[in-house]
């Protein structure tokens, strides 16, 4: 049912292993994909990421994977994008250069600001990248936020964050310096900045949310 993207990135393993932890009590498949496909055979892609965006978006392309990708969610195929692999939706990037991005969800991929006060540490400033956990304040409902409360804490690793400019498409933000999109949805592309698989309950939580809406719609046709 579920299918994640093998394209060279190094968080494959545990995301997929997150994913068999949720997925294997419901007997739900999910499968590694490392070539291109017709991805019609499952019901649900997963774009994990983890390193720089302008790496991962040409190992995506240079490895065949963009078009039957793009053409399985214009088919209305729910995609979720973890990481960079959330990054990787937007229009484009500014991390070391300008890059395109597969133009799923409207905005762009910037770099936190320098020097941002640490508002628990007054005279520092905020460490680049942000790496530990931090808080998620949801703004919208959504079956991928389903019993996710607010203020739930997830485990962030990254310099850079989604700046979406479809104000509809954001579900939950984070402060860190800045309040910038951590988990966003456009159509049927949602992505979560957060590591899931490193996020313990809340984590598992939406990912188990995600197989869940999957199922659902699978049983409806």
């Amino acid at each position: 049912m579920i299918a994640i993207i093998d394209y060279g990135v190094g968080n494959l393993r545990s995301v997929y292993k997150a994913f068999e932890t949720v997925a294997a009590p419901l007997c739900i498949p999910v499968d590694i994909v490392d070539r291109p496909t017709d991805f019609t055979r499952w019901r649900a892609i997963v774009l994990p990421g983890q390193g720089a965006f302008g790496d991962s978006i040409n190992n995506l392309r240079r490895q065949g994977f963009e078009r039957p990708l793009l053409d399985a969610v214009e088919q209305g195929m729910p995609l979720l994008g973890i990481c960079v692999g959330m990054q990787l939706l937007f229009d484009s990037s500014e991390e070391m250069g300008e890059h395109e991005g597969l133009h799923l969800i409207p905005g762009a991929v910037r770099r936190f600001p320098d020097a941002m006060p640490d508002p628990l540490h007054p005279g520092r400033a905020l460490r680049i990248p942000q790496i530990g956990w931090n808080e998620l304040t949801l703004r919208r409902s959504d079956p991928l936020l389903t019993g996710v409360p607010n203020g739930a804490h997830a485990y962030f690793a990254h310099s850079y964050f989604c700046d979406a400019t479809a104000p509809d498409a954001v579900l939950a933000t984070t402060d860190y310096g800045i309040d910038y999109p951590s988990i966003v949805r456009y159509r049927n592309a949602w992505g979560i900045q957060p590591h899931p698989e490193k996020s313990h309950s809340v984590g598992l939580k939406i990912l188990r949310n995600f197989i869940a809406m999957v199922a659902s719609q699978g049983a409806s046709h």
